[in-house]
């Protein structure tokens, strides 16, 4: 269905929330409206965003909120402290996904947008450890590519190094 760039990305992530949240759940996603949140409504799913607040400062709509499941699509990479928000979520159930530390590119930044860059690119066992002991248990997880439509060596490899981590946990 999403065959253009980044909507392989969509298209896992879809399917990935399709096998662990029923459509009549409340989800927050974290992050403002966005293309994929879009998406998730026009599956029947109850998709509401934050407002764009730095939630490294203000959990309140994480904490305020009576939503069952907390989405979180690259979201943890750009906050200082992902620990803390991870401890303040009431949610059962936690979707997430984040962008693994990868041998051969450095990590994201925005020279243009200083609240557009990864602080983390998690190796797969510490974001696992991050969510441990943060109180989640991990149900499922799965690994996947990001191609980019670019030619040499480093696109090259994005054709088989895995690039995201998405996970479905739920609250202990």
């Amino acid at each position: 269905m999403y065959s253009e760039l980044p909507y392989k990305r969509y298209q896992i992530t879809t399917d990935f929330l399709k096998k662990h949240v029923n459509k009549n759940e409340i989800i927050l996603d974290l992050g403002i409206d966005n293309p994929l949140s879009k998406i998730l409504r026009e599956n029947g799913y109850n998709v509401s965003n934050t407002g764009g607040e730095d939630l490294d400062f203000d959990q309140s709509s994480i904490i305020d909120t009576d939503a069952t499941v907390i989405t979180a699509f690259q979201i943890f990479e750009h906050l200082l402290n992902p620990f803390q928000l991870l401890k303040s979520i009431k949610a059962n159930k936690l979707v997430c996904s984040v962008p693994l530390n990868l041998w051969f590119a450095n990590a994201y930044r925005n020279k243009n947008d200083k609240r557009d860059n990864h602080f983390h690119e998690f190796e797969d066992w510490q974001f696992r450890l991050l969510l441990e002991k943060t109180g989640w248990k991990i149900i499922e997880e799965k690994k996947f590519t990001n191609p980019v439509k670019k030619i040499g060596f480093r696109p090259l490899l994005r054709l088989f190094t895995n690039r995201y981590l998405i996970v479905y946990a739920e609250k202990l």
